[in-house]
């Protein structure tokens, strides 16, 4: 099936932001809008998840995290979760191949363990499929959650027997999920909401935060474009003043 045309975006006068990190919300308020089931909203933002990878690399981002599943996300309804993961393993199935003819390397943020081993395979396939491509890093951050992801690398410190002098910033990112990858310049959350909701907490200390009334679904090329200028516009002080930085 032909794509359709779209209008040139122009990034030349722009600084891109290396890494990209999404907070992807809305797919059940887009779906309500349209007197469609949750689920209906669900399936729209994995449709869309295609578009934006597409769009990262055309504007050559070089890093995309995209929060998929937090580990709060096991209190939804079981109907709901269980429809998640059966949308999980049909993106797995259907657009694995089209990843990596893009060059896509697919990392995993989190914790497999409670995860179907169905579904814990695919995943891992698609990460040993992937693991060489160097066109964009995908961090599918999936039965994550911030506060979890600390707690794993303080428990695999104290089982390293690292006493506390050992500890510095850059020690403690390396026991990270995302261990030797810079941290985000851009976190993006759409649907209009205003927090982080345990998303990278440590890594996106000095990100600079763009809310969008966009639901996700919504979240096209475009919109991403619009967050690159925005970013654009901002001054990262990094905790200095204007002179100093």
């Amino acid at each position: 099936m032909l794509r359709r045309r779209e209008k040139p975006l122009d990034l030349s006068p722009f600084t891109v932001p290396t890494h990209v990190a999404i907070i992807m919300d809305g797919n059940g308020r887009w779906a309500k809008r349209r007197g469609l089931p949750r689920q209906a909203g669900h399936r729209a933002g994995a449709e869309n998840l295609r578009r934006i990878v597409r769009a990262c690399v055309e504007f050559k981002i070089k890093i995309l995290t995209i929060y998929a599943f937090s580990t709060e996300n096991w209190g939804r309804p079981e109907s709901e979760v269980r429809g998640l993961m059966k949308i999980f393993a049909r993106v797995l199935d259907q657009e694995l191949d089209e990843l990596h003819h893009q060059g896509v390397c697919i990392h995993h943020l989190g914790d497999l363990t409670s995860v179907n081993p169905t579904l814990q395979a695919k995943v891992r396939r698609a990460l040993e499929l992937t693991r060489n491509n160097d066109r964009l890093v995908l961090n599918v951050a999936f039965n994550y959650g911030g506060r979890a992801e600390i707690l794993h690398a303080v428990r695999q410190m104290l089982a390293d027997g690292l006493v506390p002098d050992e500890l510095t910033e850059d020690l403690f990112s390396s026991y990270l999920f995302t261990r030797g990858l810079p941290d985000p310049d851009l976190v993006i959350r759409t649907s209009g909401e205003l927090r982080i909701s345990n998303f990278l907490i440590w890594q996106a200390a000095y990100a600079e935060y763009y809310p969008t009334p966009a639901l996700w679904p919504d979240f096209g090329r475009e919109e991403l474009y619009k967050a690159i200028v925005a970013y654009n516009e901002r001054e990262r002080r990094y905790g200095l003043v204007s002179d100093e930085s």
